[in-house]
């Protein structure tokens, strides 16, 4: 009798989030550093709402908002810079549900949570570099911010991105068959969730049905939070509101976009 020798299997890789999360986000991007004007390209828009918009807000209701006109509303162009590129998230998935590159992610050892969590950290990083610019572009303008403040609030955006861009994802994988309603429910729900927010105008002096409603909405309180912090207030009402809206956000958007990837591997 002979023995049969066989090799010797190799324990399978120790589960890191961390290091799974880092995996997927510099996947995703490689295609943006290939492509560096399309960084340029997305400051467009918020540099547009700075140089037109803020003017008519300091001639309009700089008294409403304490007259810091850009001390309130560059922290809210950062937020809708976040939300514009965390709620398209679901549309990079959408193409690769045609060409089959996301069923061979599925297959890889990676966890579904790092998939959502890594794509959606993505977009916190060209918004990091073009937090910074328009910063440094506004300080000769008036812009008086706190560093950590900057800092901290950018975490608080990076914490409600990875819930927004995974409820766009179990978006992107419930309608894949009709790509065409991915953008009707992102661009019905996303402006109200703007209005009613405050980011572009106050809802102070608005009627008393908005301003209950933007109660319950948590964008509402991550851009109250954000602009506390940019001015320096870490211990408020405001910052802790927008910190507890920005978790819950990102605690149900795991939640669902999990089990939505897990039903689509199936």
């Amino acid at each position: 009798m002979t023995a049969t020798l066989t090799a010797p299997v190799a324990p399978p890789r120790p589960s890191n989030l961390a290091r799974d999360v880092g995996i997927v986000m510099l996947r995703e991007l490689r295609p943006v550093l290939h492509d560096p004007f399309s960084l340029i390209f997305g400051m467009i828009q918020p540099l547009v709402f700075l140089a037109l918009f803020g003017p008519l807000l300091a001639g309009s209701v700089g008294p409403a908002i304490g007259g810091d006109v850009w001390g309130w509303f560059v922290p809210a162009i950062l937020v809708m810079t976040a939300l514009f590129g965390t709620s398209t998230t679901g549309a990079n998935l959408l193409f690769e549900l045609q060409t089959g590159a996301h069923e061979r992610m599925l297959v890889t050892p990676l966890p579904r949570s790092s998939l959502l969590v890594g794509r959606a950290l993505k977009e916190m990083v060209p918004l990091t570099g073009q937090a910074v610019v328009i910063v440094a572009v506004m300080l000769p303008f008036g812009l008086r911010v706190d560093a950590l403040g900057v800092l901290a609030g950018l975490v608080v955006l990076a914490v409600f991105g990875v819930g927004l861009g995974s409820l766009s994802y179990a978006l992107a994988v419930a309608v894949r068959k009709q790509e065409w309603m991915f953008w009707a429910v992102q661009q019905t729900l996303l402006f109200p969730l703007m209005i009613l927010s405050g980011m572009l105008l106050p809802l102070e002096t608005g009627p008393a049905w908005m301003r209950v409603a933007a109660e319950f909405n948590p964008l509402a309180h991550v851009v109250a939070a954000e602009r506390a912090l940019f001015a320096g207030e870490f211990v408020s009402g405001a910052v802790l509101a927008g910190a507890l809206s920005a978790a819950a956000t990102a605690a149900v958007g795991l939640a669902v976009g999990i089990r939505v990837m897990q039903r689509s591997a199936d």
